[in-house]
C-alpha cells in the first residue's frame, strides 16, 4: 500500500524551519540564515521511496504584517494549514507559548495530526525543557511534542519516522523523480538572495527582490543574468559597493553554490535596479510571484 501526504512546516520567524526542511529533504531547498524572515514563499521539497511520497512545505515565519509583502508571506503560512495531512509546528526553547496566539488558535482547531517541534534544545536544560513540554501540551492538547536540535540533527530521524507513520494511504502527487515544485530559476534567485542576506546589514536584505531574466543551459554550462531590485537609489549604491566590490562578493559566493546545485559551470551576471516601494505595490508583488491562492 502506497502512502503520500503534504507535511507542512509552520512557525514564527527564525526558529529553524528552513534548516529542518533541508535536513528532512536531504537537499539545500530552503535558504537558511541567522536573519528572520528569510523565507518569503511556500517551498515544497519532495521525499520519495518505493512505498511513500512525502511533500514537505517550508513557509515564511508567522508575523503581524507591516506592509503588503508581509501580508503575502502570512497568506503563504496560513495556506499551509488548509492542505496539510500532517502539520509540523516549529518553535524553540527561547519562544513563549503565547506568541502569535491567533495563529496558534487556528492550529488548535485542525483535525490533522500536529507535531510540535521544540528546536534548539542544546540551549536549554532538562528541567526547563520538561516545563516547556507541559506548557505546549496546555496550548495544543492534541499535539505530540518532540524536542529536537536542527543544528545537530538530534531528533530529526524520529520526526521523519512519525511523519511516515502519519501520512495517509494515497498514490503519489508528483513524479517519483521530482525533488520540488519550483523551477530552476526560483533556486537561482533564492541562492543570490541568501548571499545578500549574509553580506548586508539592517534593512537592505529585506528591500531586495531577485529576478532571473536569462537562464540558458547546455550540456556543460549555464548562462544566468539576474536583476536585483531595491526600493531606493541609496540602497542600490550600498548593494553595488565601491567600484562594484560588494556585489562582486555576492556573485562569487552565489556562483559557487549554483555550481554545486546544478553540477555545471555557471556564468553569472547580476545587475541592480530600483523599483520604488515594490514591497507595498500589489502589481509588483504579483509580478514577483507573491500571489498565494
Amino acid at each position: 500500500m502506497h502512502k503520500a501526504g503534504f507535511v507542512n512546516i509552520v512557525g514564527n520567524p527564525n526558529v529553524g524551519k528552513s534548516t529542518l526542511m533541508n535536513l528532512l529533504v536531504g537537499e539545500h531547498i530552503s535558504i537558511a540564515t541567522f536573519k528572520a524572515q528569510t523565507t518569503r514563499h511556500r517551498i515544497m521539497g519532495i521525499v520519495n521511496t518505493e512505498e511513500s511520497q512525502i511533500v514537505f512545505s517550508d513557509t515564511p515565519g508567522v508575523l503581524k504584517p507591516n506592509y503588503k509583502l508581509q501580508e503575502s508571506m502570512l497568506a503563504f503560512s496560513e495556506s499551509a494549514l488548509v492542505d496539510a495531512d500532517v502539520l509540523l509546528y516549529m518553535t524553540d526553547v527561547i519562544e513563549k507559548t503565547d506568541k502569535n496566539a491567533d495563529f496558534l488558535n487556528k492550529v488548535a482547531r485542525l483535525d490533522v495530526p500536529v507535531l510540535v517541534l521544540v528546536n534548539k534544545i542544546d540551549l536549554s536544560d532538562q528541567k526547563s525543557l520538561e516545563e516547556m513540554v507541559v506548557s505546549w501540551h496546555e496550548v495544543l492538547p492534541k499535539a505530540e511534542i518532540i524536542p529536537i536540535c536542527a543544528r545537530t540533527g538530534f531528533g530529526v530521524d524520529y520526526v521523519m519516522k512519525r511523519v511516515n507513520e502519519l501520512i495517509p494511504p494515497s498514490p503519489p502527487y508528483f513524479d517519483k523523480d521530482q525533488l520540488t515544485d519550483k523551477p530552476a530559476r526560483f533556486f537561482v534567485s533564492e541562492i543570490i538572495r541568501e548571499k545578500i542576506l549574509l553580506n548586508y546589514e539592517k534593512e537592505i536584505p529585506y528591500s531586495v527582490e531577485v529576478v532571473v531574466e536569462q537562464f540558458k543551459e547546455n550540456r556543460s554550462r549555464i548562462l544566468i543574468n539576474a536583476v536585483v531590485y531595491v526600493e531606493r537609489e541609496s540602497q542600490k549604491a550600498i548593494l553595488i559597493g565601491h567600484e562594484g566590490s560588494a556585489m562582486k562578493r555576492v556573485a562569487i559566493a552565489a556562483r559557487g553554490d549554483l555550481e554545486k546545485f546544478f553540477g555545471k559551470k555557471i556564468f553569472l551576471e547580476i545587475f541592480v535596479k530600483v523599483d520604488k516601494d515594490w514591497r507595498s505595490s500589489d502589481r509588483e508583488l504579483m509580478n514577483f510571484g507573491y500571489n498565494p491562492q
